[in-house]
């Protein structure tokens, strides 16, 4: 740790790691993620003291013995209800959720939608690896149909959730998506989720390279990485592929993927605005099903972002309204009031 001229420390990413062991499999996605983290928690002006981690269970939750802020490994699925309380009463501080596909969709599928339309201003840092790895192998709600596992010997049957498409039927107010694979945009996007007033929930492509390695190869390698993603940049063409020669657009309300200077101009081409709610719903959607449309690329970046008011803070002001016109009441004398139940 460094000091600046005013006397005030200068953090870098050591000052973020600790002394514990880290537990993941050699090769897993995870430690890109944690890497990234701690590259960026230096740069977003917040003192440690001031920063939560807060996980469930899984193989990600394990983040917060990785990191040296305050942090509390939880109990699955409950991570965002416990940041939720924290927020509420410590406004001040930078909270994150570190959680996984099935931590947070599954058993926590509940807690995640109603904290997203709450809108605390929380960050939530899915890593999405499409497998139960911490069990060792089940299907997850991300897995895709067909998937054979430990759990679905036969293939499974279930239609796999899309986390962006679901954190927009919940009115998330900042939707985003990167991958493991990709270190500068993946602290760009950490970087906005904390800029970010309100809940921002960013989906990360994880590899588990034992239990599911390579479900996200095609959109990684560089032999297709080009091919098959598509940044999204905030007031720019929808274009891709190693020169830039392809590009999105928009056909009513069907994505097409047309190629420059044969098929369309670069006029022709979908400008990115991730405040337009009506077409971030298309961008969510943009799976490769050959039934429903040709194939297309894989968008990542900030899908949506839009300002609402934060859970806590209208909690604040309901609160100090209620004390300024009722009084601060009296919790003595509310126990031993005479409004009693009688139990038969």
């Amino acid at each position: 740790m460094n000091s600046v001229a005013n006397g005030a420390p200068t953090l870098t990413a050591k000052d973020f790691t600790t002394d514990q062991e880290v537990r993941w499999c050699p090769g897993c996605g995870d430690y890109s993620i944690l890497a990234q983290v701690q590259k960026v928690m230096p740069t977003i002006g917040v003192p440690r003291e001031n920063i939560v981690i807060i996980s469930g269970i899984g193989c990600s939750s394990r983040f917060p013995y990785y990191m040296n802020t305050y942090g509390m490994h939880s109990i699955h699925g409950r991570a965002t209800a416990i940041a939720s309380g924290l927020k509420a009463t410590r406004p001040e501080l930078s909270v994150w959720i570190v959680t996984g596909d099935g931590d947070s969709l599954s058993i926590g599928g509940n807690h995640t939608i109603h904290l997203l339309r709450r809108n605390f201003d929380v960050n939530i840092l899915l890593f999405n690896n499409q497998i139960y790895g911490l069990t060792k192998g089940q299907y997850s709600p991300t897995s895709e149909k067909n998937k054979v596992t430990k759990s679905t010997p036969l293939g499974s049957i279930d239609h796999p959730f899309n986390p962006l498409a679901l954190a927009m039927g919940a009115d998330a107010t900042f939707i985003a998506r990167s991958m493991d694979r990709d270190p500068n945009h993946m602290q760009e996007m950490l970087q906005r989720s904390h800029k970010h007033k309100g809940s921002s929930f960013l989906e990360i492509y994880q590899n588990c390279n034992i239990f599911n390695d390579g479900a996200f190869e095609m959109f990684t390698e560089k032999s297709s990485k080009a091919d098959e993603t598509l940044f999204l940049e905030q007031g720019k063409p929808l274009l891709f592929g190693a020169t830039k020669n392809k590009g999105i657009k928009l056909d009513g309300f069907k994505p097409v993927v047309v190629e420059i200077g044969v098929s369309a101009s670069v006029d022709d081409i979908w400008v990115h605005d991730d405040s337009d709610f009506y077409k971030a719903q298309i961008l969510v959607r943009m799976f490769d099903d050959p039934k429903l449309t040709d194939h297309l690329p894989r968008p990542f970046g900030v899908f949506y972002e839009t300002e609402r008011a934060c859970y806590e803070e209208v909690l604040k002001m309901q609160v100090e309204e209620t004390i300024a016109s009722k009084g601060a009441g009296d919790l003595n004398k509310l126990l031993r009031g005479r409004e009693v139940w009688e139990i038969i």
